[in-house]
Order: C-alpha cells, then sequence, then structure tokens
C-alpha cells in the first residue's frame, strides 16, 4: 500500500456543513477532497493500493481522521461533492479511538498527526515529507513502494508539524522548485511511482 497524509488545518470536524459550501462553511474541506480524487482515480478505474488519510484539525472538534481506503472504497465518484458527501457521512459517526467504519472503505477515529507518524514508524515505514527545497524526488534511487507521503493543506505545514514529521522522516523530497497544490503534488508523486512499477525494457 501507499499512503497519503492530508493535514486539513481548517476543515470542519463535524457533519454540519453543506455540500454546496465546500471552500467557505467546510474549511476548504474542498482541497481535501481533491486530494482524495488525485489520489484514488484513474481514467477507466481506481488505485486499489491507496490509503488517504485526511488530519482534521478545524473546529469545532478538532482531532479527527478519516481514512479512504481503495481496495474496499464504494459510492465514490471523480467529483468534489460525492467525495465531500462520504467525509460528511463519516463526520456524523462518533469518534473514538478506534477507526469506526462509516460507508465502504471510509473510516473514522480520534486522532493526529503525531499518532498517524508513530504509527508508520512502528510498521517501519518509509515517510517522505514534500517541500520545495527538497531532494528531487526524480532522482531518488529506489522509492520505496510502501511508501507514505506527507502534505500539507493551502496552510502548508506548522513548524511543529514539520518537528513531527522531520524527526522519523525517510527523506524531504521536491517535486519542483515551485509551491503546488496539494492535489497537484501526488498526481506527480503517483506519475513517478507509475514509472518506477513499470517493468525496464531488456537491453541486447
Amino acid at each position: 500500500m501507499k499512503d497519503f497524509v492530508i493535514i486539513g488545518h481548517k476543515a470542519l470536524t463535524t457533519g454540519d456543513f453543506s455540500l454546496n459550501d465546500l471552500p467557505g462553511s467546510a474549511g476548504r474541506m474542498d482541497i481535501l477532497c481533491r486530494c482524495i480524487n488525485s489520489a484514488l482515480f484513474l481514467s477507466h478505474g481506481m488505485r486499489r493500493d491507496i490509503n488517504v488519510h485526511l488530519v482534521l484539525l478545524g473546529e469545532p472538534d478538532p482531532g479527527k481522521i478519516v481514512r479512504f481506503n481503495g481496495e474496499e472504497l464504494r459510492y465514490l465518484n471523480p467529483d468534489e461533492r460525492s467525495s465531500g458527501s462520504l467525509i460528511k457521512k463519516a463526520l456524523e459517526k462518533d469518534a473514538t479511538d478506534y477507526e469506526t467504519r462509516s460507508t465502504p472503505g471510509v473510516w473514522i477515529r480520534r486522532g493526529g498527526l503525531e499518532k498517524l507518524i508513530k504509527e508508520f514508524r512502528e510498521e517501519k515505514r518509509n515517510i517522505y515529507y514534500l517541500r520545495e527545497d527538497g531532494e528531487d524526488i526524480g532522482k531518488i534511487n529506489g522509492l520505496a513502494q510502501n511508501a507514505v507521503f506527507v502534505l500539507g493543506d493551502h496552510m502548508g505545514v506548522t513548524d511543529e508539524e514539520e518537528d513531527i514529521i522531520s524527526r522519523d522522516s525517510s527523506a524531504t523530497l521536491s517535486i519542483g522548485p515551485l509551491s503546488l497544490h496539494s492535489d497537484h503534488c501526488i498526481t506527480i508523486i503517483l506519475n513517478e511511482l507509475d514509472r518506477l512499477e513499470q517493468p525496464q525494457p531488456k537491453k541486447d
């Protein structure tokens, strides 16, 4: 599996928001919805080896993690409203320290970035932090196929969050010299991984 962790600093943490106003009343939930679609959808199918973890830190009840699992996911269409609806249904559940399934392939629990990073460390996963001044992702020798990629939202990553990530990250990667939207970053990362997974032509 490949995992993407997206930090939503303003994303509303209850299901009390309008699907017609994802950028506003939902606390820029539109950004997270685009990340879900970029991570999971292919032109005529879905990536089944992907987990997307949304770390929701907005009001009124911060500290929730919504996980989308491509292998079991159902009822998701490639538009923001569809993914927003699944997040909304998840947030209507009572979140505890243990995952609760809201719909097929979508779970919710309490927790934050530090909890997720600790779990990945215990699983001995390779954690990559995305930043403009990192190492060029195209020049990494042996980018791990079971990788975890951590990205911020439109607010970036706080100093405290960066410290949490950096303590356990395998590398800080760059996909280019300019700051890009998180969903665009995911598309580029997956393109690099797709290329690595393709069998190399035999040389004569």
